[in-house]
């Protein structure tokens, strides 16, 4: 009897052994395996493949698991095991091998977005901010469904634990609502893009130029130079006026004349405003006309076009028109208007 039980002892023993031998063997074949295809890829992607280049990246995250996962499914297949210890061994090999799947997909969301950062950098600077926000949430979702889909193949009734999280989720929902409105607001932001990282923004009484949007807040640079830093929810709450997408300025400005200018200089002024507008290069005039009588001064209003959103472009041709505006006067004898009151004053009647 003590031979016999020797006997099937020593055959079980050599199945386990056998067993062991082929899941490491198995193993083996999967990294050698892996790196074969990671230098194929690699050297697919150098040549200009971009889906070479992504798989490849994604390659590069295999890790123990891939190898583990082979070598426990292996061993189960040869080894005969115990109910208990085979539930084990395929509880094993679904975990690990799940887990291998998230970080896969974490690495191709990575390599993704590299790639789509790289490609847009030059010419949409929302580019980061959005993929930045987008790589979080594409993130969260695969390492979540990945859970639900270990936790469903291990036995378990996600359905309860779906709709207890979701009970949990209102709860926390609620507790932390202003934290999710601004979450929230920055996807709105960065998929309707109301502004850009790069963009001259004006809020309310808050203006500077995009720096950062965040997941919470949204960074803008003043210009004094410290940092402003506002709430998304805050900033879809306001008016916003984003003077980078300005194709052209409107400017509107006015002139007082004496009230004894002729009037054959009063029908010169028009034209006159016109030519120093139009004489300068990126400008195009709209109108002049003499506008009202004011308290101490006939009031000219004269609007024309900048053909260049930059402030300071702007700020040139202004000053230009102003100096050009000054000259012609000068040469036409026509007198600018500041504030003045006259006096008039009639002798005391005679008492006599």
């Amino acid at each position: 009897m003590s031979s016999l039980v020797n006997q099937i002892s020593g055959s079980l023993l050599t199945v386990w052994l056998a067993g062991i031998g082929a899941g490491v063997l198995a193993a083996l074949v999967v990294r050698f395996a892996d790196r074969a295809v990671k230098r194929r890829l690699g050297q697919g992607g150098k040549a200009g493949t971009a889906v070479g280049a992504l798989l490849a990246g994604v390659l590069e995250s295999t890790s123990w698991l891939a190898a583990g996962a082979a070598a426990l499914f292996v061993f189960g297949e040869i080894a005969p095991l115990p109910a208990r210890l085979e539930r084990i061994v395929e509880a094993l090999v679904t975990i690990t091998l799940w887990l291998q799947v998230a970080v896969w997909a974490n690495r191709g969301i990575s390599e993704w977005l590299r790639h789509q950062v790289r490609a847009k950098r030059s010419d949409d600077a929302a580019s980061v901010a959005t993929m930045a926000v987008l790589g979080f949430v594409g993130r969260l979702g695969a390492w979540s469904l990945v859970g639900l889909l270990i936790l469903s193949n291990l036995g378990f009734d996600i359905t309860a634990l779906v709709a207890s999280l979701g009970i949990g989720g209102i709860a926390v929902a609620l507790a932390v609502q202003n934290v999710l409105g601004d979450v929230f607001a920055s996807l709105s932001i960065v998929l309707d893009k109301p502004f850009v990282v790069g963009d001259f923004i004006i809020v309310d009484q808050v203006l500077g130029t995009v720096e950062y949007i965040g997941l919470k807040t949204t960074r803008l640079r003043s210009l004094s130079g410290e940092q402003i830093i506002l709430a998304n929810s805050d900033l879809l709450n306001s008016r916003i006026r984003n003077y980078k997408r300005m194709a052209e300025r409107r400017v509107v400005f006015s002139f007082g004349i004496v009230y004894q200018t002729a009037p054959a200089k009063l029908q010169r002024i028009p034209q006159i405003a016109r030519q120093c507008i139009e004489e300068l290069d990126g400008t195009r005039f709209d109108r002049a006309h003499f506008q009202s009588f004011g308290d101490s001064a006939l009031v000219f209003e004269v609007v024309y076009f900048v053909l260049n959103a930059d402030y300071n472009a702007y700020m040139d041709i202004q000053q230009a028109v102003n100096l050009g505006i000054v000259r012609a006067f000068a040469t036409e004898g026509i007198v600018f208007a500041y504030p003045t009151r006259t006096l008039y004053m009639q002798p005391a009647p005679d008492a006599s």
